[in-house]
């Protein structure tokens, strides 16, 4: 989460800030190779991570959501939609957490909103598929 959300501010190649970003925050190799698949993703579907979340957002628009609810957002729509061994309940709760950590008091309870009106249209577009 807080390499996205710096990525956010420098708008700098991902790819070269990665590797500044593990020099100055070590972590374990099961972390850092699960953050890395993440960050990928995340920058990878940027465009489609930010439209479905602007579709989820009611009477806001895209540019008033924090920079740190951006951020805890992507990642969890991210884990939703191409982490098969993480459940959509999982994504929104560890989400949630994180919100409550690094956001504002109101972005736990903007988070799970948003995410689950996220779960919720998903849910409805499988079911329509079958």
């Amino acid at each position: 989460m807080q390499f996205l959300f710096g990525l956010d501010f420098t708008q700098a190649d991902w790819r070269s800030a990665l590797n500044a970003f593990w020099q100055a925050n070590p972590s374990r190799p099961g972390v850092k190779k699960y953050a890395q698949r993440v960050i990928q993703g995340v920058c990878s579907d940027l465009e489609e991570l930010d439209n479905a979340i602007a579709g989820a957002l009611h009477h806001w628009s895209p540019d008033r959501v924090a920079r740190v609810e951006r951020a805890i957002l992507r990642i969890a729509l991210y884990e939703m939609r191409h982490v098969a061994d993480v459940p959509p309940n999982v994504a929104i709760n560890e989400a949630v957490e994180i919100a409550k950590r690094y956001g504002s008091d109101d972005a736990p309870r903007f988070v799970n909103g948003v995410l689950d009106r996220l779960k919720n249209a998903a849910a409805t577009e499988n079911d329509n598929d079958t």
